[in-house]
């Protein structure tokens, strides 16, 4: 196999050629290269929706409530710390979702830097041997003047 941008031998299953670090036209495609923007986008969408949503119904109720069915106070007062409640730990749970996603995208991002490191490593271990001379070395070599000293008699 040869690395298309600068021509050289490279040995099978790598992924960058080993002399100008080009990516292979063989190299498999990781997934985990490219993380997907459409979770972190859709908790943020989530949190606000619960919190825009969860006011609104909240103070509609309450007014429901006070007016219509002519309910106490104290209880207008408690079922709106109860859905306030309900709220914050919805907004908490997609905020730990969010931050989870993030950590592990973090992380995958740290095992790939680790992995080409490594798979570089392990390639230079695999280098090819050195080149066998060729056969015009060998006879301008036998055309070269060999000087001896004279052996006076």
């Amino acid at each position: 196999m040869y690395c298309s941008s600068c021509g050289a031998a490279v040995a099978q299953g790598l992924r960058y050629c080993n002399r100008c670090g080009e990516k292979l036209n063989g190299a498999k495609e990781d997934g985990l290269n490219k993380p997907s923007e459409s979770l972190p986008d859709s908790l943020i969408w989530a949190i606000v929706a619960v919190f825009i949503v969860g006011l609104g119904t909240t103070i509609g109720l309450m007014a429901m409530m006070k007016e219509l069915l002519n309910f106490s106070n104290r209880l207008i007062i408690a079922f709106a710390a109860l859905s306030f409640l309900l709220m914050f730990v919805l907004e908490g749970v997609f905020i730990w979702l969010l931050l989870r996603r993030k950590r592990e995208e973090r992380e995958v991002v740290e095992n790939v830097k680790e992995q080409k490191t490594k798979e570089l490593d392990a390639a230079q271990a695999r280098a090819l041997p050195e080149p066998v001379p060729s056969i015009i070395e060998d006879t301008t070599r036998s055309f070269e003047p060999i000087y001896s000293e004279r052996r006076s008699k």
